[in-house]
């Protein structure tokens, strides 16, 4: 079966790996089993890992039991003459080795929910690195604790802003409500774009554990927390702590996604920014894709600048391309976002000692970085049953609590976090005003200025900077060209190597791409839970969720979907699995792709 989502070019992302560690090895051109994309997600390969075995020609298989028949499942493995080598409890599966063969008759078994190959993930990343449970983030350059010292969220801290009343919607795996993420308000979520979202027991959550992970970076409180102190090293703090995540999960258990969903999830935040009392100030994106397209036509670039245009600052993973790179990934590619390349703190808290890290896509000259931020062996919180924490847990934990991650989504999180600081101190600042103190008064650092941008995030200094008169003129999107040149080498793929191509979305829907453009810019995409003439989601709030997950009536077009357009190699070299559907009913079978690429697990 062919690889699916191979780049070849450059890409927003992380480190380039699946598979091991999300420091300083992310390189897309790494085939992994699924990440990251991703979030900051892109370049997962879906590959069948198949060897001979006893004369049998054997692939590596996710199995997603139905919610009681584990059990069964493994007995119908092992009678094919499969292999079980793990088990995800949190979403029910089982990672075998099986007989090619018998792949057809393991899916039509009633133990079995679905079979999907095991793919490779990228979320923006790069590798995982083993720490000793005693961990001490004092001690340790790359906690956010250190972090915050040395990039100045601190100084805000002690003038009294920790990014109260600001929201920061977080377009990505889903958040996991572990400590850091769990008191009431902490994060509230928008609709559940992914492929999981018709599953009541996956709804939000973060299968994956990308959106955790950046949700931990950007705004995490522990519940212990009664006062935000800048001396206070023995509980985790975010860069924002007492900002408001809004989270809108648009990646599976595997890291998959479709541009398509992606597109939904931005045109979504931009018309509900204020609903239920929120104040939507800032939009992660730690997604991308390696499409050659200019911004200046894209879709997906062209609703990250209508988001920006109306209000929201919108930070964007550069990518995790290193110098295999053509360039930024899109939609970092358009200038009116901040592009955020990592640096490399090299174990000193001596900012003019960091570099860019190695894996830190390129820019062409024209549209580099805007300003780099330490993402390099980054210390969050930890998603416990997620596949990558599964996968990974033994390397990468840090003080069974934390997971270290790199790549461009993790210092993309660290800038979204900063924005939001920024934010409450000045909340009457434009999305442009905000980029030009944030890029107008950076740390000096060594490396080369198209991969540095204007040099690393110095909050310090923005603190009493005079706000600027700063309005951006660059031409501006109209983002009628093609969606399917938006993915660039990113793709679902079924599992008979049948790709989901085209200017259609994830229900088969035309896509008319002036159309779209149109009603992004007046911000009516959606209308209620429909977005381009399908039923995608619920109409209103319940609780503190977006109510309605059921794909109303729509059926998938084609068959199972796995492909990768994640732009992020944060989740090093894991497959998620995921991306089953247990009681719902699709039409042909299930969508399982690995689109954030990233690689930030280290």
């Amino acid at each position: 079966m062919p690889q699916a989502g191979t780049r070849t070019g450059g890409c927003q992302g992380m480190a380039p790996v699946h598979g091991i560690s999300w420091d300083d090895r992310k390189r897309r051109s790494v085939s992994a089993m699924a990440t990251a994309t991703a979030l900051m997600l892109s370049a997962g390969a879906l590959a069948t890992t198949a060897h001979a075995a006893a004369g049998t020609n054997l692939v590596s298989v996710i199995v997603r039991a139905q919610p009681t028949d584990i059990a069964a499942a493994d007995q119908e493995i092992t009678s094919l003459g499969g292999h079980i080598q793990q088990h995800i409890s949190l979403i029910n599966a089982i990672v075998a080795d099986v007989p090619a063969g018998a792949v057809p008759e393991l899916e039509t078994n009633p133990a079995v929910a679905q079979v999907t190959l095991n793919a490779p993930v990228q979320l923006q990343g790069d590798g995982w690195g083993t720490q000793s449970n005693a961990y001490n983030a004092a001690t340790d350059v790359n906690s956010m604790y250190n972090i915050e010292q040395m990039d100045g969220a601190h100084a805000y801290w002690n003038a009294g802003f920790t990014g109260q009343g600001v929201g920061v919607a977080l377009i990505d795996s889903g958040v996991t409500p572990v400590d850091g993420l769990s008191t009431p308000g902490k994060v509230v979520n928008g609709p559940d774009l992914s492929f999981e979202s018709q599953v009541p027991s996956l709804e939000y959550l973060d299968t994956f554990g990308h959106g955790t992970h950046m949700a931990g970076i950007i705004a995490g409180r522990d519940n212990a927390v009664t006062s935000v102190s800048s001396s206070d090293s023995t509980h985790f703090l975010g860069m924002a702590p007492d900002a408001q995540i809004v989270s809108v999960k648009v990646a599976d258990a595997l890291g998959q996604t479709d541009v398509s969903q992606v597109l939904a999830a931005i045109d979504w935040v931009v018309q509900h920014q204020h609903d239920n009392g929120m104040n939507i100030r800032v939009l992660n994106l730690s997604y991308g894709t390696d499409s050659n397209q200019s911004y200046v036509l894209d879709p997906v670039a062209y609703a990250a600048e209508q988001a920006w245009l109306h209000g929201i600052v919108v930070v964007v993973a550069a990518g995790n391309q290193g110098n295999w790179s053509n360039g930024l990934d899109d939609p970092a590619i358009d200038p009116y976002v901040i592009a955020v390349g990592a640096s490399n703190t090299e174990n000193t808290m001596n900012v003019r000692y960091h570099r860019p890290a190695s894996f830190t896509s390129e820019g062409d000259g024209t549209r580099n970085p805007d300003l780099s931020a330490p993402g390099t062996h980054i210390v969050s919180l930890r998603d416990p049953g997620s596949f990558v924490d599964d996968t990974y847990g033994s390397t990468a934990t840090v003080g069974n609590r934390f997971f270290l991650g790199s790549g461009t989504s993790q210092a993309a999180a660290v800038v979204s976090g900063a924005a939001a600081l920024l934010l409450s101190q000045r909340p009457n600042l434009t999305p442009d005003q905000v980029k030009a103190l944030l890029d107008t008064n950076t740390h000096q650092m060594y490396g080369p200025t198209d991969l540095k941008g204007s040099g690393e995030l110095n909050l310090a200094g923005v603190l009493n900077a005079p706000t600027p008169s700063a309005a951006q003129t660059w031409p501006t999107s109209n983002g009628t060209g093609s969606l399917e040149a938006s993915r660039g080498t990113d793709h679902v793929v079924d599992m008979n190597g049948n790709q989901l191509n085209g200017e259609q979305d994830i229900f088969g829907n035309t896509v008319d791409t002036t159309a779209l453009a149109a009603a992004e810019a007046n911000g009516t995409a959606w209308n209620g839970g429909i977005f381009n003439g399908s039923s995608w989601s619920g109409s209103s709030w319940s609780g503190s969720s977006w109510s309605g997950s059921s794909w109303s009536g729509s059926s998938w077009s084609g068959g199972s979907w796995s492909g990768s357009s994640w732009s992020g190699s944060s989740w090093s070299g894991a497959s998620w699995s995921g991306s089953s559907w247990s009681g719902a009913s699709w039409s042909g079978s299930s969508w399982s792709g690995s689109s954030w690429s990233e690689y930030d697990w280290s």
